[in-house]
């Protein structure tokens, strides 16, 4: 038995191709499991794909990093629970590619952060955080609000997304453009912040 040891420890090519063998095997056994539970696989009650405008405000949500900085993931404990809602569920999620649930914490969390302030305060709060929250080391995002949303290429992107599975209608992607017209990427964003964690809001 020391012989095999051995010769696997002292031939670095062959510690390698077994190191990986035995890293892939239990990573697919963590994780092939969950495509076939339910709970990570359907999308809760009430679930529906983000309009076009959201879904343009989430993509400049991550091109911007701040997934970086504000998680999505409400821990399942109750010092979590009292401050946040209740916490996050795959099912609330399955529509998302990709997700952005994210652990760090530099800014607070932002999974029930929809309908909790006005548009108005969005628009201040990316203008100059500051100007509400003097200790936030957040960058300012103002120039958001002089950019427009390139509106032409949101029907792409639903039509992308249907292939995976996001149930978008036709009726969806010929009224993305629409959607997206005369706004601002700062309006995506607002559109985006106050569309999150609404379907589990009233949940305790």
């Amino acid at each position: 038995m020391s012989n095999r040891h051995d010769i696997i420890e002292q031939n670095m090519g062959l510690l390698i191709v077994l190191i990986i063998l035995v890293v892939a095997v239990g990573g697919l056994v963590e994780i092939v499991p969950l495509y076939f539970q339910r709970s990570t696989t359907e999308p809760v009650a009430g679930l529906k794909p983000l309009p076009a405008l959201q879904l343009e405000g989430r993509d400049i949500y991550i091109r911007e990093g701040c997934n970086t900085c504000h998680s999505q993931m409400i821990r399942p404990f109750r010092a979590e629970t009292e401050r946040y809602g209740h916490y996050s569920v795959a099912g609330e999620f399955v529509y998302d590619h990709p997700f952005v649930w994210g652990s760090k914490r530099t800014g607070p969390d932002l999974a029930r952060v929809g309908g909790r302030f006005s548009d108005d305060w969005h628009r201040t709060h990316l203008n100059n955080p500051r100007d509400l929250v003097p200790e936030s080391n957040m960058p300012a995002y103002a120039w958001l609000a002089r950019v427009p949303v390139n509106a032409e290429v949101l029907p792409a992107k639903l039509r992308a997304l249907r292939k995976v599975g996001v149930p978008y209608t036709d009726e969806d992607i010929a009224g993305a453009a629409d959607a997206g017209k005369g706004k601002s990427e700062q309006d995506a964003v607002v559109a985006y912040l106050q569309g999150l964690g609404l379907v589990l809001r009233n949940v305790r």
